[in-house]
């Protein structure tokens, strides 16, 4: 069982007490366990098999949760969560998945109204019953409509690195298994979209049985929903759909393709393979009924006389177009990531200090990094004042003299206030070596008014980037009204970023935006936007989306050094 798992779990734990009416120490317990094991830098299935390691030892993890979680892991069930469960009507789920509406105001509009589905709640919001309970108003009323339709998307499709985590769990388990010669995930988890429905898991094998049989056994494993010849498919506990196809060597590459998909890029090839008198399927290339090919995707390729597209951009966008015209881009790679220009530390709302922060980034190869606290609007954050900014800049300086093998430069995330402007003064924003700028207030404010906001920014001589451009939350919050054509020019014309943030939750922006940025010549910085050392790694997730978009090294400004990308952003 993955970390994340199990950290949703304690998360749905501590959502179910808390709409219980449960003690608030003891819903914070589970919510600050499910933080800790999500973050961990380790399984704890493997801290678990080890006999000199104990759960207790975790900060946030005592021996009542420590006993829990080794049940769930063992088992791959928890009787307390099952016992919540019977306790609560389950259309109440769908409630709490709503942006805006926590498990109290679920519980209120449960108890008052007599809210259980979302049906329910829509009608209750829209005869404007719910913004008269008290704590609620009409605001609040208007969230929540807004927010119903990504709930629904939320049940159905899951974060692209939450699948991931699943999609490791599965290879890792077939690993053993000397049955399997090629394994391989495809789907939409592949192209690297943004949520993923379901998976699909191909395997290469002479012993079908073994493989359903082993693949069974998956502890994570819920429902057996059905079992064929080939074919095999399973829900896991998280809710997550998985297919697992056995076919054989010569059409391993002919399935990997097929599977991965997507379904427009494939209606394209097998239009191509009809124009040359060829059929292609999951099974191969064929003239008739002769078998051409299928071992690989090189194959399946090369028969039409293409190249063998990367799995991001089979989207039936441009890929097509770049190969006739020989201009297939050669894609950015984590690799060419040379430093990391928004994170978070102690400072302001950081879960590490900036020499931690420095010497992780290191571990991971970065040459330079900035330290991006947030500024002092953001009180929520624990915002820096000017003096308190000043004082962190005296600290970075010191910790760069000391020689430390990575540059660590003077940044800040500074707000970009309701009213217009900037939340720090000229004087202070001219002493940083990095200015990205946010809105994260007034994000309901009109299309115009937001749009305003972030052109004067883009204008300011001291602002390098615009961090998360639409300040949307996958499944959670859509994107705030904002005019990315007038920004995309702005930010060409006076040669500025645009932050391509590289949370999970958000992707900001998202791989058509970033295309059409790079159409505009505005350069992309891949930001992991890290509050804690392990979230460094998320850096990843930023380059898929990065690649979907079809952008190179040269597209991407920190695969630069960073004298470099002070003459591109023009900074002396």
């Amino acid at each position: 069982m993955t970390n994340a798992r199990i950290a949703e779990v304690l998360d749905q734990i501590a959502d179910l007490l808390e709409f219980e009416g449960a003690n608030p120490f003891r819903v914070r317990a589970y919510r600050n366990a499910g933080r800790v094991v999500h973050d961990l830098p380790e399984a704890i299935s493997d801290i678990l098999a080890s006999p000199d390691r104990k759960l207790t030892d975790i900060d946030g993890i005592g021996a009542d949760l420590a006993e829990k979680i080794t049940t769930l892991v063992g088992t791959g069930k928890l009787p307390f969560l099952e016992e919540l469960l019977a306790r609560t009507p389950e259309s109440v789920l769908a409630l709490l998945r709503i942006a805006g509406l926590g498990p109290k105001k679920a519980a209120v509009l449960y108890k008052e109204l007599g809210v259980k589905t979302l049906a329910d709640l829509k009608a209750a919001c829209e005869s404007h019953r719910v913004q008269e309970l008290k704590g609620f108003g009409a605001k609040t009323e208007q969230i929540i409509l807004a927010g119903m339709e990504l709930a629904q998307t939320a049940a159905d499709r899951m974060l692209w690195a939450d699948a991931d985590a699943e999609a490791q769990a599965l290879l890792a388990h077939f690993k053993p298994l000397k049955a399997v010669k090629q394994i391989a995930m495809a789907g939409s988890y592949r192209r690297g979209r943004e949520t993923v429905g379901d998976l699909d898991i191909l395997v290469d094998s002479d012993d079908m049985p073994a493989v359903m049989d082993h693949f069974a056994k998956l502890p994570a494993v819920k429902t057996l929903v059905a079992r064929g010849d080939t074919k095999m498919s399973v829900r896991l506990d998280s809710g997550l759909g998985v297919d697992l196809r056995v076919v054989p060597a010569k059409s391993f590459g002919a399935a990997l393709q097929y599977f991965t998909g997507s379904k427009d890029h494939n209606v394209v090839l097998r239009g191509m393979a009809k124009d040359r008198g060829l059929k292609i399927n999951e099974y191969g290339i064929f003239r008739g009924e002769k078998y051409l090919a299928g071992k690989t995707e090189e194959e399946i390729y090369a028969a039409l006389d293409l190249p063998c597209f990367a799995p991001e951009i089979r989207e039936a966008r441009q890929e097509f177009a770049w190969a006739a015209a020989g201009e297939l881009p050669k894609l950015v790679e984590l690799a060419d990531i040379r430093g990391d220009l928004h994170m978070h530390t102690t400072e302001s709302d950081g879960n590490n200090t900036l020499e931690e922060m420095a010497a992780a980034a290191k571990t991971r190869g970065l040459k330079y990094i900035a330290i991006t606290d947030h500024s002092q609007r953001a009180t929520i954050a624990n915002g820096l004042t000017p003096e308190r900014l000043k004082k962190l800049w005296k600290r970075i300086d010191k910790f760069n003299a000391t020689d430390p093998g990575i540059l660590v430069l003077k940044g800040v995330e500074c707000d970009i206030l309701e009213k217009g402007g900037l939340d720090l003064p000229d004087d202070v924003l001219a002493e940083a070596d990095w200015v990205i700028c946010s809105v994260h207030y007034g994000q309901n404010q009109t299309r115009a008014q937001i749009t305003a906001r972030i052109l004067e920014a883009i204008e300011h001589p001291h602002v390098a980037a615009i961090a998360h451009p639409t300040g949307r939350l996958i499944n959670r919050r859509k994107p705030y009204e904002v005019d990315l054509e007038a920004v995309f020019t702005a930010a060409a014309k006076h040669h500025k970023l645009l932050e391509l943030n590289a949370t999970p939750q958000r992707l900001d922006l998202s791989d058509i935006q970033c295309a059409a940025a790079k159409r505009h010549g505005v350069k992309i910085v891949i930001g992991t936007d890290s509050h804690r050392v392990e979230s460094l790694a998320q850096m990843r997730v930023g380059i898929i989306q990065a690649r979907r978009a079809g952008l190179t090294k040269e597209d991407v400004a920190n695969t630069r050094t960073w004298g470099q990308l002070q003459k591109l952003i023009g900074k002396k």
